[in-house]
């Protein structure tokens, strides 16, 4: 119980969550931020992690308070995305048809993966890329990768480039705009912006899936 709110102050407010992680671990924030962007990356079954909002708080937090250093942070989580990818690929690769037969397992739907299959089918190797910027799907995606016929070889191609973009423009972005005084005063509101525009693509889905079915 005590987890799962943790998970929902962290998705409601990573600003305030990682300022009190930094309050009471010190440099240790790193290895935390490194661990919470591998597990979401990495374990397929665990896709409610904050991703997008905590990377726009750690830029925030940089250009506000100086507490983590953007030169250790970037690559330091370009490498955590990338090892959870890596992971989560084998995990397809040689699981992929057990965890895919069940109905659910933790936070982890069929559905979900059903829907990253779609992706993958309309938009091929480049999926890899725009996924890291949807949640949940980015964590799906590269479990499906695995799972399916992508070559690892042509996967790490686009693994990598969508680990570097998605680290680094989130961040950055957070830490340009975390300088502006109406965005550092109403931080709950712009995260909340954050998680609807990242989420945009998956209501859109579900909309038009629905009236499809209604059409028939």
């Amino acid at each position: 119980m005590e987890l799962i709110e943790f998970l929902l102050d962290f998705l409601k407010d990573p600003l305030t969550v990682i300022q009190g992680l930094i309050q009471e671990y010190d440099n240790l924030i790193y290895f935390i931020l490194f661990l919470v962007v591998f597990v979401e990356t990495g374990f397929v079954v665990m896709p409610l992690l904050p991703g997008d909002s905590m990377l726009f708080a750690i830029g925030v937090i940089s250009a506000t308070t100086g507490q983590l250093s953007m030169t250790i942070i970037i690559p330091l989580l370009i490498i955590a995305a990338l090892c959870g990818d890596n992971l989560n690929y084998f995990i397809g690769n040689k699981f992929g048809v057990y965890i895919k037969r069940r109905e659910k397992i933790l936070f982890l739907k069929k559905e979900y993966i059903t829907q990253t299959e779609q992706f993958f089918e309309k938009n091929g190797g480049k999926a890899v890329i725009m996924a890291r910027f949807i949640p949940i799907i980015r964590t799906i995606a590269p479990f499906v990768a695995g799972a399916g016929s992508m070559q690892y070889y042509k996967y790490i191609m686009y693994c990598i480039t969508g680990a570097v973009v998605w680290v680094t423009s989130i961040t950055f972005l957070g830490y340009f705009l975390g300088q502006v005084p109406w965005v550092k005063e109403n931080f709950e509101k712009v995260v909340l912006s954050i998680i609807l525009i990242s989420i945009l693509p998956i209501i859109i889905k579900i909309i038009k899936t629905q009236k499809l079915r209604k059409s028939l």
